[in-house]
């Protein structure tokens, strides 16, 4: 049985969430139109218009491509893979915490793969994000020609709850370069959660910024309350390449079967 207090706790959550949604004009007649049924199905309409725009703009500013989903991650390749620890990851408690994430591996072991299915997972759950390579970020940096458009272009990478920065030692970069990607790790550090994917251990990061001073204070930001995942094996991508090559071979020398047997 609904009471009278039910009906007014009722209707200030309506004017709640129409005083939320910024409907004013319906506000300022709340008097003449608060307790009319359409009220509340222009509510729902509208919270739900938004969330879907609110998604497509994160996805769109996330910038991930194309992508492998995590049902079709193939966990019996890896050699190493700590399935518990990614399951943790996955329920995103470290973007809170404002905790890093590194994966750490050789190539084609999936680290790509599974970075942006946790970007991708956070922006589902609301969280701004933007994927990019480390090659891409620094060029991006270096190219600006002036200290205002240099913070300005900083400020895109340190606006995101969420950046994932792919490919750390794919390449190697000078030390205005390291500088630079030193800047975005210390602006984020401890606000603001980053995802690295790398090839090469922390120690080696001195083969990718040769001379650098700053590589250890940027493995120090990274790797300070962060979520180191290891993954070793063979490269996925290798793999799938003798696959196909088999495959095609196979049905090469089917076609050359046939043709004999019409022949004869």
């Amino acid at each position: 049985m609904t009471t009278k207090d039910d009906t007014t706790r009722s209707q200030q959550r309506l004017r709640e969430r129409i005083d939320a949604l910024k409907l004013y004009g319906v506000l300022a007649r709340w008097e003449d139109f608060g307790t009319e049924p359409w009220v509340a199905q222009l509510a729902d309409c509208e919270e739900t218009e938004r969330q879907r725009r609110g998604l497509e703009r994160r996805v769109r500013n996330a910038r991930l491509g194309a992508f492998k989903p995590l049902a079709d991650f193939d966990w019996a390749w890896p050699k190493r893979l700590d399935r518990e620890h990614l399951d943790e990851l996955f329920r995103l408690d470290w973007i809170a915490e404002a905790a890093n994430v590194v994966f750490v591996g050789p190539n084609g072991v999936g680290k790509t793969t599974l970075a942006k299915n946790l970007v991708h997972t956070a922006v589902l759950r609301g969280h701004s994000a933007r994927f990019v390579t480390a090659s891409e970020l620094i060029n991006e940096l270096v190219a600006q020609d002036s200290q205002s458009a240099l913070t300005r272009r900083l400020r895109r990478f340190c606006r995101p709850r969420l950046l994932a920065i792919d490919e750390v030692g794919y390449l190697s970069y000078d030390n205005r370069a390291a500088d630079l990607l030193f800047e975005v790790v210390s602006r984020r550090n401890l606000e603001k959660p980053t995802i690295v994917t790398t090839n090469r251990p922390f120690q080696e990061w001195r083969e990718v910024f040769p001379n650098a001073p700053c590589v250890v204070a940027l493995i120090d930001r990274l790797v300070h309350r962060a979520e180191i995942v290891q993954i070793d094996g063979e490269s996925y991508r290798l793999k799938e390449a003798k696959e196909r090559e088999a495959r095609r071979t196979k049905a090469s020398k089917s076609k050359k079967r046939s043709r004999k047997r019409l022949r004869s």
